[in-house]
Formats: C-alpha cells, sequence, structure tokens
C-alpha cells in the first residue's frame, strides 16, 4: 500500500479473504479511504480481491493492462472447466474446493477484473495525486505486466516479474520475461517489491536475475532437466525457504517441459498473444 495525497494506493489484492481483511484494516488504521487498485497482472491470486476492496471502495479505480481480455478467453476459461471437472470427480480436497470457488466468483465478476483505466504504455501516471513511474512489459510472466517505479521512494514494485521461490511460468513467454528483468534492472531503485517474497535490495535483485538468466540458458541447452534444477536450487537458494525447498524442484522441472522446452506452437502461445 502506497500512501498518495488522494487516498491510498493498493498494489494487487490477493485472493483470499484474510488478504482483503488485512488490507482493509491497515486502511482503517490508516485513516485514508483507498483511491487505486493497481494490478501488476491478472493471475486471480493478484486481482481475485478486488471485487471486496471496491465493495468497501466503489470509488476506487483499477490501474491494470488490458491482457485479463485474452485470459478470460484462454487461460482462465481452460483452467476453469479443468477445476469443474476435477471438482466433479470429487478428489478435492475441502480447501481446494474452497479456493476453486473463490476463484470461479472472481472470474464471474469481469468489472472487477477490467481496469476502468487501462495501461497501454510505459509512461508517468497520476495515481490518486502520486506520481508514479508505470511499467508495460509486453509477453512476460503474461501478456501485460505493470511494474511501477517511484523516483521519490527509490522503489520497484514489481509484480510476478519477480517470484523468490521460482519465476512462476505457467503464462510466461521466457524471453520476454528475461527482457523485462533488464527494464527493471535499469531502474534506479534501491528496494524492489516481488511478487511473492521479501523484499529484495539491488544486490539480491541482480542474484535473483542471474538465477532466472542461468535457467533459460541452461533449457536452452543440452544440459538434463535434473541439471537445469540443481542449478536453480543452487542460484536462487537464499530465496527459497526451508518450507518450499522440497517443492521448487517439481515447479521447476515442470516449467521446463511445459514452457522451457515446450513446442514451438506452445512457445507462440505464449509469446504471440492468445493467452492473456
Amino acid at each position: 500500500m502506497l500512501d498518495a495525497p488522494a487516498g491510498l494506493i493498493v498494489v494487487d489484492t490477493g485472493r483470499h479473504p484474510d488478504h482483503q481483511q488485512a488490507i482493509l484494516a491497515a486502511a482503517k488504521v490508516r485513516g485514508k479511504p483507498i483511491a487505486a487498485i493497481v494490478n501488476t497482472h491478472w493471475h486471480l491470486d493478484h486481482t481475485g480481491g478486488n471485487q471486496e476492496i471496491r465493495a468497501a471502495f466503489p470509488k476506487a479505480e483499477i490501474i491494470a493492462s488490458e491482457a485479463v481480455d485474452g485470459a478470460l478467453t484462454g487461460f482462465l476459461k481452460r483452467s476453469r472447466a479443468d477445476a469443474e471437472a476435477y471438482l466433479a470427480s470429487g478428489k478435492a480436497s475441502p480447501e481446494q474446493a474452497a479456493d476453486a470457488r473463490t476463484d470461479f466468483a472472481a472470474m464471474d465478476d469481469v468489472a472487477d477484473l477490467r481496469p476502468s483505466r487501462p495501461v497501454r504504455a510505459s509512461g508517468t501516471m497520476t495515481i490518486a495525486g502520486r506520481t508514479l513511474q508505470v511499467h508495460l512489459e509486453h509477453y512476460a510472466a503474461t501478456a501485460g505486466d505493470v511494474w511501477l517505479y517511484d523516483p521519490k521512494a527509490r522503489l520497484a514494485i514489481a509484480g510476478d516479474l519477480v517470484v523468490g521461490l521460482a519465476p512462476f511460468m505457467d503464462t510466461a513467454c521466457p524471453q520476454g520475461w528475461r527482457a523485462a528483468l533488464g527494464h527493471i534492472a535499469a531502474a534506479p531503485f534501491v528496494t524492489l517489491i516481488p511478487g511473492h517474497g521479501a523484499p529484495m535490495d539491488r544486490a539480491g535483485f541482480a542474484q535473483w536475475r542471474r538465477a532466472f538468466d542461468n535457467l533459460l540458458d541452461c533449457a536452452a541447452g543440452t544440459a538434463t532437466k535434473q541439471a537445469c534444477i540443481d542449478g536453480w536450487m543452487r542460484d536462487a537458494a537464499p530465496f527459497i525457504s526451508a518450507a518450499d525447498r522440497d517443492r521448487v524442484p517439481g515447479m521447476i522441472g515442470y516449467y521446463i517441459d511445459t514452457r522451457l522446452r515446450a513446442s514451438r506452437q506452445e512457445k507462440a502461445r505464449y509469446c504471440e498473444g492468445g493467452a492473456g
């Protein structure tokens, strides 16, 4: 949350009710209305709470890219069908079922997923009276990722262009993502807020970026999948918590198979449009 003259700016609203309640409680403590929501990308763990926040602050504008439109007819439509089939199978745990229904509700509330103030190009924007540099990356973690830079605070807010434990590549164009990290590196930030994980200083970001580049280079070469997984676990070790250590190798292996070493047709889906 960022303070602004006309209220508070919330960057991403989470998926679960406790996340939204924490946002609303913080707004109450600060004694300011929430004037704007910036969604860094359309993934539902970043946008699913828009409805709850706007129910409390209906004048809050949504600032985001328009990539959600492609996602609603592409990735989200397919993932909903898969989730509905899984629920029908009776195999879902109560927690999985609850998460799925939360996501369905967010998908149905299209008005709170689409931006009321679209970001169509990088540039300076005044949001709730606060001037920020708003950057749009095409075909990176999604078809349209927004990240912020505040020159006065020397603060970068990167969304899922930086994710400590592992880059979430489900909807990614890896080469576009690599280029986006170069753009972030060019900003003279002191502190970077990732989409998931602890804040980073410049040295921490540089290390994470090297781990990302090494993973892409490894997957593009002749090394075994396991060698690439081991490389990530080594290079990104400072960003992987003990609680995540067991699941990250499987995630990286999955992304190698489905994105980094995918067919040309599959890569084109996420690098040339249509998937959100």
